[in-house]
């Protein structure tokens, strides 16, 4: 039985943000499940995606373990019960389907907001992982590295990547819009990871907002505060900093709500205070909503406007499908040949074995300026022998008739015995 490319996807689509922050991995995490994958099943092709709006398995394997991955998530994260969660999972069980979705989420087809420029770097950094780990067997690397390829030609063909769109630049635009009648807005910061510093650095939309910054790594902000000229202030002084802010964007990582209903119950709100949660899990609890003039918005909530730049990728995706399809199509002749490639080596091992003995047995008295020659000679007449086999079998794999013609050819050069033989 041979091994399919599966995935298990949980994500925006068919999960909302409730289901998501539960079933949300850290690097940790990631790491853990990725050992434990390796460990129990013997999977050498993994990727793990975990982002605010998806959490992704993809995976080599000739059955379907997709039960036993959700199961192993469940473990990882402390969820007795998360076989309650299955219905919110999608399977990809057909390898094709798989390495399309896959493109797909890779290029932002499948964002939040399409076209998002943050996931090609989440995907990267997934695939860097399973490197680290060897977790990427020839199959996985040879894919990603057409996935970037893709990416690339996507950004330099297509309209899909101009402008600014992104979950944080929806963000940012929300925070305009809601902001537009108050006189130099006090905006809060807090969290600088990916998305964090990406929504800094969208401020240069709101440029009357005086804006603040504040990490659990001092140094981290304060490196991105100097570069875009906001204030920063230590973590610890934050919440005496959302007292006075008109705006508190949060995407801090914590398994609990850092901003309670009880600490904004505390604050005085004058009209109103706008925040923006773009943590998954979420830091901030939904409750805050009953106090008066608290205003939540989330992930899931966050719309980019209908913009001109939207509409332009809109139209772009019939585009980025061609691209897709393209390289999707270059992927599988490179797995064709790479079926045969064994088959390929064994019959040029088989026929160099041949061509060295009978050197050897008929070139003992020779002198060094004939065997010269007669190795030439043989080299030759090898390389054209082998050209007949090698391209009747690079053929039969676009005719997806390979396996048909490896027995043969291993019948014909006894290619198992010699191989035997040899070893």
């Amino acid at each position: 039985m041979k091994n399919n490319f599966r995935a298990v996807s949980l994500s925006h689509k068919n999960a909302p943000v409730e289901i998501r922050e539960v079933i949300a991995l850290d690097e940790g995490s990631i790491h853990s499940l990725l050992v434990k994958m390796k460990d129990f099943f013997s999977i050498t092709d993994t990727l793990i995606l975990s982002t605010c709006n998806r959490t992704e398995v993809y995976y080599s394997h000739e059955l379907d373990l997709s039960t036993e991955i959700i199961k192993l998530i469940g473990l990882e994260k402390g969820l007795p019960n998360v076989v309650d969660y299955l219905e919110y999972f999608k399977i990809f069980n057909k390898d094709k389907e798989a390495v399309d979705h896959l493109f797909k989420v890779s290029m932002g087809l499948e964002a939040q907001v399409v076209g998002d420029m943050q996931i090609s770097n989440q995907v990267k950094r997934a695939y860097q992982v399973s490197a680290d780990l060897d977790m990427a067997g020839p199959f996985l690397h040879r894919l990603m590295h057409t996935v970037f390829f893709t990416n690339k030609r996507v950004v330099q063909e297509t309209a899909f990547r101009d402008g600014a769109a992104s979950m944080s630049y929806a963000a940012v635009e929300l925070i305009e819009e809601l902001t537009s009648n108050i006189y130099q807005p006090r905006i809060l910061l807090i969290g600088v990871g990916e998305i964090g510093e990406d929504v800094a650095k969208n401020m240069v939309h709101i440029p009357e907002a005086k804006v603040t910054i504040t990490n659990r790594t001092y140094e981290k902000a304060k490196d991105l505060g100097d570069e875009l000229g906001f204030e920063v202030i230590p973590f610890e002084d934050c919440i005496e900093a959302m007292k006075k802010a008109d705006v508190v964007v949060s995407s801090i990582m914590k398994s609990e709500p850092f901003i309670t209903k009880t600490l904004v119950k505390g604050m005085d709100i004058p009209s109103y205070k706008l925040f923006v949660d773009l943590s998954v899990p979420r830091s901030v609890e939904t409750s805050i909503e009953d106090v008066p003039g608290a205003i939540l918005y989330n992930v899931d909530n966050i719309r980019s406007k209908a913009s001109a730049t939207l509409e332009k990728r809109l139209a772009a995706i019939p585009q980025v499908e061609e691209i897709i399809g393209q390289s999707i199509d270059d992927f599988y002749n490179w797995k064709k040949e790479m079926m045969v490639s064994p088959t390929i080596n064994k019959l040029k091992n088989a026929l160099e074995q041949i061509r060295l003995e009978e050197m050897e047995r008929f070139l003992k008295n020779a002198d060094q300026s004939q065997i010269a020659i007669i190795d030439k000679i043989t080299k030759s007449m090898m390389q054209k022998i082998l050209k007949v086999p090698v391209v009747q079998l690079r053929a039969a794999c676009q005719r997806d008739e390979a396996n048909k013609m490896i027995e043969i050819i291993s019948d014909l050069f006894d290619l198992e015995k010699v191989n035997e033989k040899k070893s």
